[in-house]
């Protein structure tokens, strides 16, 4: 079994050590790392909060939107690919049947 690397990453200015399996999840945690600071600071800057945990809240909040909306999207787009799909099934029936 593999062993797992030692890592340590910064967020919101609190240092956190973690293990991840591989260098790709290690690149996966920095980037999401990365992400949220720019997001703690850009909160900080525009909003006139200054709890940490209201913050990451938001940064949370951000996150899972984003997540949310692209599963809405995704089911969206399947949903029409399928009605598409059944149209193109009449039209070849509708052909081969002549």
């Amino acid at each position: 079994m593999a062993e797992s690397l030692k890592i340590k990453v910064t967020v919101a200015g609190r240092v956190y050590p973690l293990k991840v399996k591989n260098a790709n999840e290690e690149e996966g945690m920095r980037k999401a790392a990365t992400k949220i600071n720019d997001l703690v600071s850009n909160f900080e800057k525009n909003y006139a909060v200054s709890d940490k945990q209201d913050v990451l809240a938001m940064c949370a909040l951000q996150f899972a939107s984003l997540i949310e909306i692209k599963a809405i999207n995704k089911e969206e787009d399947l949903t029409e690919a399928i009605k598409k799909i059944s149209k193109l099934n009449v039209l070849l029936d509708e052909h081969l049947n002549k």
